[in-house]
């Protein structure tokens, strides 16, 4: 895949059917988009995804915005799917102040190099979000592209959306978080440093600090399963900020992985969050969370255990 970031002046070398978004989560609403982008592919066309570096609401509003997937992430799954190009385009107030069929005309056709623009019903761009998929069918055949608009996705219940996912994994409700997203939340970083307490308390864990921009679960410890070197191991994992321990801390990612006992200091992992555990607690000792953490460990073995019979 050719990625493509932090610059506005490029052209693609091939023509694309592309599609647009932010594309948080990639969850099934996106790969029913993507899906429709693979068809054109018999037509000579490759695979694009044109988003934005940072999300047009964090310069809109003025506060920065978290995302379920950050933009390693993001990109990371949208390699894997196989998408050809990924485009992240930067988002300032000169291209928020572009008229919808200058887009068109300078980004769209242009640079992206559309055959096919496939998009969902709501949406819109350019200036005050004035252009939508109505105005795209009207352009068409003035620019040389097939639009092509696909209906959402429901579960059954509501439309498939990155807010939705957001309420469940506010909840705690993971399960159904990753049916909605399609594949495991998760958490991908660099092990770090931490305070050494699971090895003094008979726990070892691996620790990774979440950027500011992740979006995260509900605090609490998570049925998981962490992903090192390409191997898939069974794994418990904390999310939270110790509040049993004295002293101010940053929200941390501590994951106990069974059956693997290595440095992995500086080393990537991603953490997939399989089930909900249980909420963090503040114990009123160090002795009542050892307790607890041996209890979860044993209980957390024999769910993975059930989980593969």
């Amino acid at each position: 895949m050719q990625y493509i970031t932090g610059t506005r002046d490029f052209a693609l070398e091939d023509r694309t059917a592309v599609t647009l978004g932010k594309f948080d989560g990639v969850h099934r609403g996106h790969q029913k988009l993507l899906q429709e982008v693979f068809r054109f592919r018999s037509q000579g066309l490759k695979a694009a995804v044109f988003t934005f570096a940072t999300a047009p609401g964090s310069l809109i509003s003025g506060r920065p915005m978290t995302m379920i997937t950050t933009n390693e992430e993001r990109r990371r799954i949208l390699e894997d799917m196989g998408v050809d190009y990924l485009v992240e385009y930067p988002f300032n107030q000169e291209v928020a102040s572009m008229e919808p069929e200058a887009f068109v005309a300078e980004v769209l056709c242009r640079r992206m190099r559309a055959g096919a623009v496939v998009t969902g019903t709501d949406f819109h761009f350019g200036h005050r979000r004035a252009g939508d998929i109505h105005l795209l069918h009207e352009l068409a055949p003035k620019y040389g592209y097939t639009p092509v608009t696909v209906e959402k996705i429901s579960d059954g219940e509501r439309i498939i959306s990155s807010t939705y996912i957001r309420e469940e994994l506010a909840a705690g409700r993971i399960r159904k978080a990753n049916e909605l997203l399609g594949h495991p939340y998760s958490i991908t970083g660099t092990v770090v440093h931490g305070q050494h307490l699971g090895t003094t308390l008979g726990f070892p864990t691996v620790n990774i600090l979440p950027p500011p921009e992740k979006h995260l679960p509900i605090f609490g410890v998570y049925l998981s399963e962490t992903v090192v070197d390409g191997i898939v191991y069974d794994s418990l994992t904390n999310i939270g900020r110790k509040p049993t321990i004295a002293g101010e801390h940053p929200v941390s990612v501590e994951t106990y992985i069974y059956d693997l006992n290595r440095d992995l200091y500086g080393k990537e992992i991603h953490v997939r969050m399989i089930d909900f555990f249980r909420p963090e607690i503040r114990f009123d000792s160090l002795q009542e969370l050892q307790e607890r953490v041996t209890l979860d460990k044993e209980q957390g073995r024999l769910v993975h255990l059930m989980r593969k019979h």
